[in-house]
């Protein structure tokens, strides 16, 4: 079983605004047709990036999955081919123990830089990411299975 729901309002008043109208039109992300892989993550507003410019961005979202999957999160292909849009770690790796973890819910944010040479805009309730969820394989000898739940968070 694995879904991606908003964090709470609560939660997202303290890492974005408190906006109650933003919160409710953000966006569960949905796939385009039953052939597609990966579940577009819109933003929450109109964004400015000059060249070489980095920003971080809230998603106000969380997913849950199994403890064997992983949810990767990358720029969906149009970002990266129109405006040179990548993400700052490449690959996002959000492991099923960061969902409602203490700190911050599970809130998965992205930071993405511009990497052309033209200013970019892009819209309030753009796909500019995608989450795909992975099964994962681990080896004979792991030992990670001491505790359920990593607490450094």
């Amino acid at each position: 079983m694995r879904d991606f729901e908003k964090i709470s309002f609560e939660q997202f008043c303290k890492d974005v605004k408190n906006d109650r109208e933003l919160y409710n039109n953000i966006k569960i992300p949905k796939r385009d047709s039953d052939f597609t892989a990966g579940y577009d993550i819109c933003i929450l507003n109109d964004i400015k990036l000059e060249p070489n410019e980095i920003i971080k961005l809230p998603t106000g979202l969380k997913s849950f999955f199994e403890k064997d999957e992983v949810l990767l999160i990358v720029v969906r292909s149009s970002m990266g081919f129109k405006y040179n849009i990548r993400l700052c770690n490449q690959v996002g790796v959000i492991d099923s123990d960061y969902y409602n973890n203490k700190d911050n819910e599970g809130h998965i944010w992205i930071r993405i830089q511009n990497e052309g040479d033209k200013e970019v805009k892009i819209n309030k309730g753009e796909a500019i990411v995608q989450g795909i969820f992975f099964k994962y394989l681990t080896t004979q000898s792991d030992d990670s299975l001491k505790q359920e739940r990593r607490s450094d968070y």
